[in-house]
């Protein structure tokens, strides 16, 4: 009888396992299996141009993202943001931002609806599963800048019910609810007022996620001690790789992980990397944003003329922009900081979202091809392109639910 050596045969099968675990990720088959979910970009400010067609292939500068690019891209579903620039907090301006948002709504619904044979507007969790294996786009809505709420909080049922599921708190300045991150004026509030609070509640009752990014470190802390929801950062990075207000310090980023939130990280340049503030591109555009008095436009008329401005300077002084490669340097920094389950991605396009190797939604496998580059696994893929988030997304119906329950 021959004798067999089991430790070789144990080692044999354990090198035999090892590489099974080493198998690279095919990145063509992780992103199509992927539920992919870009958080925010801001296209809805294109659907004010009359010449803008959601359903056309648009090439950059004018817009980033159309749904053949999204298919391109292999991108099952956005966040279109409704968003409104800060302006003095006067009852006309209120006004103007709370019409403005509906206008924004009204003419997504339009867009999309001349195009319901390839996507939808969707408003839950479940709606982007569906909407997938009909092989269409989910569009969802979330509001940038809670300024249209007009310090009404019966505003923030009223645009739920408009399909808004999420809303940024405040923008680049401070508003009634909170004071933002980069005010030049500094705090106002110091975190989030009583209305914010009042907000941060109705917003918890109603399932609507809670978007963190823009606000003041203060009026973070705030949320997170008011919150019994998970919230979300729809678009920041890393503060420890670029040192911007806009972005997380590490003790943010894990006090978001530990109440089950997500960061999803921001691929606009100054927040991957820092400025070079020594670029004709940086100066001009300093030089723009003092004409147009730190972006507060008297009118849609100038606001539009400041964008087509801002456009032309790209083309004159091309920016020198970060690389793919640098932004997954923020994915890799949060899974290291708090684990793989709490990061997502949201791109801001035609918001100023943009890299070196990444001009548009349709470039969003590159993405995936470097995080498979780098050993992410298909499960991890899977969930920093959208099962993160809709695990948050999901957990804020849940609680909703569990009011409307606790109301009976």
């Amino acid at each position: 009888m021959k004798i067999v050596n089991t430790s070789i045969v144990f080692f044999f099968i354990a090198l035999t396992f090892n590489a099974c675990l080493l198998k690279p990720t095919d990145p063509k088959k992780a992103h199509e299996q992927a539920i992919t979910i870009d958080t925010h970009v801001d296209t809805p400010m294109q659907f004010l141009r009359n010449n803008f067609d959601i359903g056309s292939l648009n090439e950059a500068p004018t817009s980033r993202v159309d749904l053949p690019r999204m298919k391109q891209g292999g991108l099952d579903a956005i966040f279109f943001a409704i968003f409104t620039n800060q302006r003095q907090r006067t009852p006309t301006n209120s006004s103007l931002a709370y019409h403005m948002a509906h206008q924004l709504i009204d003419s997504t619904e339009k867009a999309i609806k001349a195009h319901e044979h390839i996507a939808e507007l969707a408003y839950t969790t479940d709606d982007v599963i569906e909407l997938e294996q009909e092989g269409k786009k989910a569009i969802y809505l979330g509001m940038e800048n809670g300024f249209p709420l007009s310090e009404n909080i019966n505003h923030v049922q009223e645009f739920y019910n408009r399909g808004v599921r999420y809303i940024t708190l405040s923008h680049s300045e401070n508003n009634a609810i909170c004071d933002s991150s980069t005010d030049p004026n500094g705090p106002e509030h110091h975190g989030l007022s009583e209305f914010g609070k009042e907000v941060v509640k109705e917003m918890n009752r109603l399932g609507m996620l809670i978007d963190v990014s823009h606000i003041s470190d203060k009026a973070f802390y705030d949320v997170m001690a008011l919150s019994t929801s998970p919230v979300i950062a729809s678009h920041s990075s890393v503060r420890a790789l670029c040192n911007h207000p806009r972005n997380m310090d590490d003790s943010m980023i894990k006090t978001l992980a530990a109440k089950g939130g997500v960061i999803q990280i921001c691929i606009l340049g100054a927040y991957i990397q820092p400025e070079d503030t020594t670029s004709l591109n940086y100066q001009k555009h300093e030089e723009l944003r003092l004409k147009y008095n730190n972006w507060n436009y008297s009118n849609e008329e100038e606001r539009q003329q400041a964008w087509a401005e801002w456009r032309q300077l790209n083309e004159l002084y091309p920016p020198v922009l970060p690389s793919i490669a640098d932004a997954v340097d923020h994915i890799d920094y949060v899974v290291n900081l708090v684990g793989v389950d709490y990061v997502g991605i949201g791109s801001d396009f035609d918001g100023g979202g943009g890299l070196s190797d990444c001009a548009d939604v349709s470039d969003f496998p590159k993405i995936t091809e470097e995080l498979a580059r780098r050993g992410y696994s298909k499960s991890d893929i899977a969930k920093i392109w959208g099962g993160n988030f809709l695990r948050v997304f999901k957990e804020v119906e849940a609680k909703a639910a569990d009011y409307d329950r606790a109301s009976l």
